[in-house]
């Protein structure tokens, strides 16, 4: 017999936090993913609460995906996109996941090749295995928030970086 689908849009963030405690894998963390994150969007509410429910997001984006490499870029991705709107639009703050820093930095420490690597990598991407364009897509995906995190970023060698991939992203696949 199929369980009735819930509407979770109507959920309060505790209760969605309980639900979520006690699932372990499945599409309903993925629900809640997308429940959370329009509760951010909404500008009604306080930046408190708009706060809890983008952590609430990112927790269950985290749970959801698996560890193939598909399944981490694009949590990553989802991630730093929403880490991203946050700090653009609600302030960044001592929270390392509203920090701009620290977000230039996990961006970085996601990344497995250098700027200079992919894009060099990318000349005649047509030609190459299917394997190594989808790994060049995944680095195109896990940049795709760093032009609107760069006017965030303190001058120095971490805005440099970020500088430096934002060019490089434009010839990636």
């Amino acid at each position: 017999m199929d369980q009735p689908i819930l509407n979770l849009s109507s959920w309060s963030a505790e209760a969605l936090e309980a639900y979520m405690a006690g699932l372990q894998r499945g599409q309903e963390l993925e629900r809640i993913r997308v429940v959370a994150q329009s509760h951010v969007y909404r500008s009604t509410e306080p930046r408190d609460a708009r706060v809890r429910w983008a952590k609430l997001s990112l927790a269950a984006n985290q749970r959801f995906h698996g560890n193939d490499p598909w399944d981490q870029a694009r949590m990553r991705c989802q991630e730093f996109m929403l880490r991203t709107w946050v700090i653009e639009h609600l302030g960044p703050d001592d929270d390392p996941d509203w920090n701009p820093e620290a977000l230039a930095n996990d961006t970085l420490a996601a990344l497995w090749l250098e700027p200079h690597q992919a894009e060099s990598n990318s000349a005649g991407w047509r030609d190459l295995p299917i394997e190594q364009i989808g790994a060049l897509r995944r680095l195109k995906s896990l940049t795709g928030h760093i032009d609107r995190l760069m006017p965030r970023l303190e001058p120095g060698p971490l805005k440099d970086q970020i500088a430096t991939w934002v060019s490089s992203r434009r010839h990636l696949p």
